[in-house]
């Protein structure tokens, strides 16, 4: 099957060509010809199968055949961060290089001069984080009056960032009558839940097993101690010569300080979280794209819409609380037909966040020793013991007394 079956415009078809793809992926085929239909959507697949041009194709295609004489914004795309908005609107404005659409962005972190430029001089497709677009409808800066396309990318990190509510305030100013396209790497009941009231009679798309990791990624698990992993990190990057890793945690504060003790060992490393401004994010993406940083140490919601060509290792520095960021953590590598390594370094206090992982996966993810850095025993039972101890302790005091009922742990992923 060719891009060409689709009846796309040639301008998109050159765009398309000047990539060098051959064929249309499996949720390009599903999505595309549905989206030209002007069906709503509601589509699920991994990281890396192009869901971005599965929604931008079509939609470009339509609004050439639907073209007013004045230039207007009909068409929202909300992502969850400020890397992926970038991501989207370079898809966006390659599909589109050849044709008159005007592409804009809108993203917190930068001054809105430019974007509200941009906005007053004439786009089509507007690609904006939430909080962002927010502040320019309050200043009336942009108006979604004419919206009749409106794409959730990522809906599922949208919703896992607390963005519930922005995203109700930017539907109600929305027309009725629209088209919408919600696409996302996994499908949460939330997700379910927030179609129902969004989606009209959606066309659900689901590519491959739900939570299945990629098949190309080798997922390797080492024990480790916790305070010795930073030593591990950088031994695994250094003795295996590896040029560029993406390395996950699950805090702002410990990618930071990772990323300077790496540094220390000989492993040019740059941190990247929600705290660093839009211009150091940047920088520290270009320099780990352009090779001059081998280490990007980062959290999961600033990994979110990161797209390394050919990235080939990935490192759990942490589990993630959440099991299925695992899956999109993973996803960052092996991606466009490429294999990968990940690499989760798991300490003896980690073991509920792997078995949670292991049992969203339907798999058994061996652990193993690397010599020389074999987890000290003694030292984890002992600490197993404590934590025995603590809560007999605990149930000791409380059997006087009323009953207490525990409170269930808060295992949501933390934002980063």
């Amino acid at each position: 099957m060719a891009f060409t079956s689709f009846s796309l415009d040639p301008s998109l078809l050159k765009a398309i060509s000047k990539s060098s793809y051959n064929e249309p992926t499996e949720i390009q085929k599903q999505s595309i010809p549905l989206i030209l239909a002007k069906h709503d959507v509601m589509a699920r697949a991994q990281t890396g199968t192009g869901k971005t041009a599965a929604f931008a194709l079509p939609i470009l295609q339509n609004l050439l055949l639907t073209k007013p004489a004045k230039t207007e914004l009909r068409v929202l795309v909300l992502t969850p961060t400020r890397e992926l908005a970038q991501q989207v609107y370079k898809s966006f404005c390659h599909y589109g290089e050849y044709t008159s659409i005007n592409m804009g962005i809108a993203y917190g972190g930068v001054s809105t001069k430019q974007q509200i430029l941009d906005i007053k001089q004439g786009i089509d497709v507007l690609i904006a984080t939430p909080g962002r677009l927010l502040d320019l409808l309050h200043t009336k800066s942009v108006s979604l009056d004419k919206i009749n396309v409106l794409v959730f990318d990522e809906a599922d990190r949208m919703l896992d960032m607390g963005f519930k509510d922005e995203i109700e305030r930017i539907t109600q100013q929305l027309p009725k009558t629209k088209q919408t396209l919600l696409f996302s790497a996994t499908f949460a009941d939330e997700i379910y839940r927030m179609s129902k009231n969004m989606l009209i009679n959606p066309k659900i798309i689901e590519i491959d097993e739900k939570n299945k990791a990629a098949e190309d990624v080798e997922q390797l698990v080492y024990g480790v101690d916790a305070d010795r992993k930073r030593e591990l990190t950088s031994f695994l990057i250094g003795s295996k010569n590896w040029k560029q890793v993406l390395v996950f945690t699950r805090t702002k504060q410990c990618a930071d300080d990772l990323a300077k003790e790496m540094t220390k060992d000989g492993v040019k490393s740059v941190a990247i979280h929600g705290d660093k401004s839009q211009g150091a994010r940047e920088k520290a993406l270009l320099e780990f794209k352009e090779g001059k940083v081998r280490a990007l140490i980062a959290t999961d919601v600033a990994a979110r819409g990161i797209d390394i060509k050919g990235l080939a290792h990935v490192i759990n520095y942490e589990l993630p609380y959440n099991a299925e960021d695992y899956v999109h953590r993973i996803g960052r590598t092996a991606r466009a037909g490429n294999s990968g390594l990940a690499v989760s370094l798991v300490s003896v206090d980690e073991e509920w966040l792997l078995t949670a992982i292991e049992e969203l996966l339907d798999i058994r993810l061996l652990q193993q020793w690397l010599p020389g850095y074999e987890p000290d025993l003694t030292k984890n039972l002992k600490s197993v013991k404590r934590s025995i101890n603590k809560k007999n302790a605990r149930k000791d005091a409380l059997s006087g007394g009323a009953k207490t009922k525990a409170r269930k742990p808060n295992t949501r992923n933390r934002r980063g």
